[in-house]
C-alpha cells in the first residue's frame, strides 16, 4: 500500500473536483489560511465549463454565457481580468420564413416599434413582459427562492401570457438556459434568471468559457491540483486513489457532480432524489462570414425541427475565431448522440434561415452532453450536506447555473472553516 500523505502545519482540507464549486470551496480555504489540496479525475479543471481549441476557434463545450449581475460569482470573480465582452439585450426569432428582432426596449429604446410589431406573441404579451420585469427587479433575490413554485409554464400562464407567445419565445429562449423546451423548470429558477439578465447582460469571456475556472486555479497555490487522480472510495477524510494511494486530510469536501457525489458519500444522500439530466448538442461551423451582423442570439420561433438557438460568439467576442473567419454555434436540445449526420440535418435546416451561404459552412465538431445540466423541476430543494468533518457541493445542491455552483462552493467553504474553528475537524 502506498505510503499515506497529508500536508503538516495548518488544518489540512481535500477537495474532491475542480469544476467551480471546488475551486470556488478551495479558494476560500486557502485564503482562509487552510491547506488545501484538489483531486481532480480529468485532465483539466473546470468541470462542465471547459473550451476547446480547435483550429484557431474557441469552441466552449456547449454554448454558455456568464451572467454579469451574479452577486457571489462577481464578487469572487475578477471580472475585468475576463474581459467580459456582452451579446446585445434581445434576440432574432425565426418566424413565418423571416428573422424578427425582440429586444430589450428598456436598453434600445430605439427598437420598440420594429420589436412591437414582430409577429411573437401579442402587444399584451410584451406589455407583460414589462410588468414581469418591474415586479421582478423589486423583488429581493431571497425572496425569490423563498416563493411558491410550479413549472415556468404553468407560471408564465398565470402571469397572463399566451401560449403563443410561450411558444414562440420562451420555450426557445429559455429552453436554451434550462435545456429542455417543456419549460418544466422551477418558477423559482426562472425568475431568478429573468431577474439577472434584466439587471446585467449575458457575456462570454474573451478567451472563452475556461478562462472563469482558470482564474480560480490560478489563485491556489501552484501544485495544489492532482490532474488525471480519480477517487475510488472514502474512509472518513481519507481519499482512496488508484494503486492503494491514501490522500489524508483533516476534513474533506466533495465537490463533485451528483451521481458522483452518490457513489462516493451514499449515506449523506439517503432520502434525496436520484439526480437527473438535461442533455444538449452542440454542433460549431467555422463561416467566412457571420449569418447575422450583431451580437444576437437567434431563437427558432416556429415549433418545427432541430434547431433550439444559434447564435455567432465571434460577433460577441472576436477572439472565439481566427481573424477572417466567423464561430457559429448551434444547440440542439436533447441526447441526439445516436442521430445520424446531426450536423448535415441541422445545415438543411439552416438553409432555410440563411440561405445557400450555410452549405460553405466548415463542420469544426459536434459536441454532445448528454450530463449537461442537472434537472431543477419545482420541489427542488438546496441541500445543507454537512457531517462534521465532511462536507459536500456542486450546483445540484443550489440551481444549475455557475452562481449556483459558485455560491455551493463558497458556503460549503464557511462551513469548513466553522468546524475547523470550533474544532469538529478531524478523523
Amino acid at each position: 500500500m502506498a505510503t499515506s500523505k497529508r500536508p503538516t502545519g495548518a488544518e489540512t482540507v481535500t477537495v474532491i473536483g475542480a469544476g467551480l464549486a471546488g475551486l470556488a470551496c478551495a479558494v476560500r480555504l486557502h485564503e482562509s489560511g487552510a491547506r488545501v489540496q484538489i483531486l481532480e479525475a480529468s485532465d483539466q479543471v473546470g468541470g462542465r465549463v471547459r473550451t476547446d481549441v480547435v483550429d484557431g476557434f474557441l469552441l466552449d463545450r456547449g454554448f454558455q454565457v456568464y451572467l454579469d449581475a451574479y452577486r457571489e460569482a462577481g464578487q469572487l470573480l475578477d471580472l475585468q481580468a475576463l474581459r467580459l465582452q456582452r451579446f446585445e439585450p434581445g434576440a432574432l426569432v425565426w418566424k413565418h420564413g423571416k428573422l424578427w428582432p425582440v429586444m430589450d426596449v428598456f436598453r434600445r429604446p430605439g427598437c420598440l416599434l420594429s420589436s412591437a410589431a414582430a409577429p411573437v406573441g401579442s402587444l399584451f404579451d410584451k406589455l407583460r413582459v414589462a410588468l414581469l420585469r418591474r415586479r421582478l427587479l423589486g423583488k429581493p433575490i431571497d425572496v425569490i427562492w423563498q416563493e411558491p413554485e410550479q413549472s415556468t409554464h404553468d407560471y408564465l400562464r398565470a402571469c397572463g401570457f399566451s401560449e403563443r407567445m410561450i411558444d414562440d419565445f420562451f420555450r426557445s429562449f429559455y429552453g436554451g438556459i434550462f435545456l429542455e423546451d417543456g419549460l418544466d423548470t422551477s418558477s423559482r429558477i426562472f425568475e431568478f434568471t429573468f431577474r439577472m439578465f434584466a439587471e446585467g447582460s449575458a457575456t462570454l469571456p474573451a478567451r472563452g468559457m475556461q478562462a472563469i475556472p482558470t482564474q480560480l486555479a490560478a489563485r491556489i497555490p501552484e501544485g495544489t491540483i492532482r490532474l488525471d487522480c480519480p477517487v475510488q472510495g472514502l474512509e472518513g477524510t481519507t481519499a482512496l486513489l488508484e494503486g492503494g494511494e491514501r490522500v489524508e486530510a483533516d476534513q474533506l469536501v466533495v465537490a463533485t457532480d451528483g451521481d458522483s457525489a452518490r457513489r462516493l458519500v451514499p449515506a449523506m444522500l439517503v432520502g434525496q432524489p436520484e439526480l437527473a439530466w438535461n442533455s444538449v448538442s452542440c454542433i460549431y461551423f467555422a463561416a467566412q462570414a457571420a449569418p447575422v451582423s450583431k451580437p444576437l442570439i437567434v431563437l427558432r420561433g416556429d415549433r418545427r425541427g432541430l434547431v433550439n438557438n444559434l447564435c455567432v460568439p465571434s460577433l460577441v467576442a472576436p477572439g472565439y475565431a481566427p481573424a477572417g473567419q466567423s464561430l457559429i454555434s448551434v444547440s440542439v436540445l436533447g441526447d441526439h448522440s445516436g442521430a445520424a449526420d446531426l450536423a448535415g440535418q441541422v445545415v438543411a435546416e439552416l438553409v432555410d434561415w440563411f440561405g445557400e451561404q450555410v452549405h460553405g459552412w466548415r463542420h469544426l465538431r459536434t459536441e454532445h452532453i448528454p450530463r449537461a445540466l442537472p434537472i431543477d423541476p419545482p420541489g427542488h430543494r438546496a441541500l445543507r450536506l454537512d457531517d462534521g468533518s465532511l462536507h459536500v457541493c456542486g450546483d445540484y445542491t443550489t440551481s444549475g447555473s455557475i452562481e449556483g455552483a459558485i455560491q455551493s462552493g463558497l458556503r460549503v467553504a464557511g462551513a469548513v472553516i466553522a468546524a475547523g474553528r470550533d474544532g469538529r475537524g478531524g478523523h
